[in-house]
């Protein structure tokens, strides 16, 4: 339960941001920063996949990919949900080239604690990358770290690596206007949350053309991450289900009644990496890759479409 709170605050915070970036403190440099302190496991992953790991000196407590970032000693991990402005300031190491112990740059996803603004007022600069709403968002928070960081051209051929693969996902599976996919997408179980399609992971289910379920359940107050319940879930029968929480496949076929859902009876319930599937940087294209997986398994799976 903690990390799908941690997941939907950052989500709605993202949804009810007008500016896809927020930058404050002092303004841009032309010297890449020698000390980053990134409060978004996504940045962290980011941050490392551009080359700009070295420059990394502190994290979250929640960035534990890649290997270098879950490195990172505790004196180096900062609670993002409940951050000190004092140990981020005295975070960095000290040398003849950063003679302070400010970081030149510190990215968050929450604005926790108005941490923004207080790190502003003592000359940091801070990069709010809420949680992208859009692919394109996703890519650009990329492209953006690479233009602040110094590695523009690596970040550019990240993202336009990742384009091209989430693209191809799309392109290979073929229109199937006669077979209706329902799909179920779990992010946590008791009580069972869910997602819809204007979500940023439900856009690239309804991409694939999946119906989802949690659509017909959900209000505006859900913001986009309704409590579905049991019943319901049964009752929708969907033919594909994708746990992206702590529930495994041999835990839902005990759920009561669960048994006679098609995506039970097919084989068809996929279990998630739940940190990759609440984050929106360079692994997004392994969840795509599973997603359009299991679409095309649901499609070619000659039973299920004749009885």
């Amino acid at each position: 339960m903690k990390k799908f709170l941690r997941f939907v605050v950052a989500l709605s915070i993202s949804a009810l941001a007008l500016p896809l970036l927020g930058v404050a403190g002092a303004g841009a440099s032309t010297t890449a920063p020698k000390c980053i302190v990134s409060l978004s496991p996504t940045a962290s992953e980011t941050l490392f996949a551009i080359g700009a790991g070295p420059q990394v000196q502190a994290v979250d407590e929640d960035s534990d990919y890649p290997a270098e970032a879950r490195k990172l000693s505790q004196q180096h991990r900062i609670n993002a949900l409940n951050p000190s402005v004092e140990a981020i300031l005295g975070i960095c190491k000290v040398s003849k080239s950063h003679p302070s112990t400010k970081p030149d740059l510190v990215i968050i996803s929450d604005d926790a604690n108005s941490i923004q603004g207080d790190l502003s007022a003592q000359g940091v600069k801070v990069v709010d990358e809420d949680a992208a709403t859009s692919v394109a968002g996703s890519l650009d928070q990329i492209q953006q770290l690479g233009k602040l960081t110094g590695h523009v051209k690596t970040a550019d051929t990240l993202a336009a690596s990742m384009k091209k693969t989430i693209d191809a996902d799309i392109a290979s599976v073929p229109a199937h206007p006669k077979k209706k996919i329902t799909v179920y997408y779990e992010i946590e179980a008791d009580p069972y949350y869910s997602l819809t399609s204007q979500t940023f992971v439900g856009t690239l289910m309804k991409s694939l053309g999946l119906v989802n379920i949690a659509d017909a359940d959900s209000t505006t107050a859900d913001a986009g991450y309704p409590e579905l319940n049991a019943e319901y879930i049964v009752g929708s029968n969907p033919k594909l289900i994708f746990l992206a929480g702590d529930a495994s496949v041999a835990s839902v076929a005990k759920r009561p009644g669960f048994r006679s859902v098609s995506a039970l009876v097919h084989h068809n319930v996929i279990e998630l990496n739940a940190d990759i599937a609440s984050r929106w940087g360079p692994r997004l294209t392994t969840l795509m890759n599973q997603i359009t997986a299991a679409v095309k398994n649901v499609l070619n799976e000659k039973n299920l479409w004749t009885n």
